[in-house]
């Protein structure tokens, strides 16, 4: 039995973890588009986000700085906020152009219900942003 987790409570552990994951998750999908973003404004353009050069940019600046700031803990509630609008914008456009449920649009509504959790919360104790004053 790991004791130290009786006084922090396991739902602190669990915060962490599901920070780190959703995290992770913004960072891998945002380093492509980071990486090369004339053709991520190209992407965004041919789905209908115009200017793509812009929305583009915007997104990837989110998904992989912001990634990295969320799995450190820091604007998290914030940070929550700005990803919560795009996943929203997100299920919008899949229900909207017809994709279903099933191998569709459901991990974007469960990244969608997590980041509402985030909102509510704030970061949970393990997080850098306590050092600054506060986790939101």
């Amino acid at each position: 039995m790991f004791y130290p987790l009786l006084f922090i409570g396991y739902g602190s552990v669990a915060m962490l973890v599901l920070r780190v994951a959703l995290g992770a998750i913004f960072i891998v999908h945002g380093w492509p588009k980071v990486s090369n973003l004339k053709k991520n404004a190209g992407v965004f353009d041919s789905m209908g986000f115009k200017p793509g050069a812009f929305w583009g940019t915007l997104a990837a600046l989110l998904e992989f700085f912001g990634g990295i700031a969320f799995v450190l803990g820091l604007f998290v509630g914030s940070l929550a906020f700005l990803y919560a609008v795009q996943f929203a914008v997100i299920l919008v456009w899949r229900i909207g152009k017809g994709d279903k449920f099933w191998s569709g649009w459901e991990f974007d509504l469960l990244i969608f219900a997590a980041l509402l959790l985030f909102i509510g919360t704030g970061a949970g104790n393990f997080a850098i942003g306590h050092l600054f004053g506060g986790y939101r």
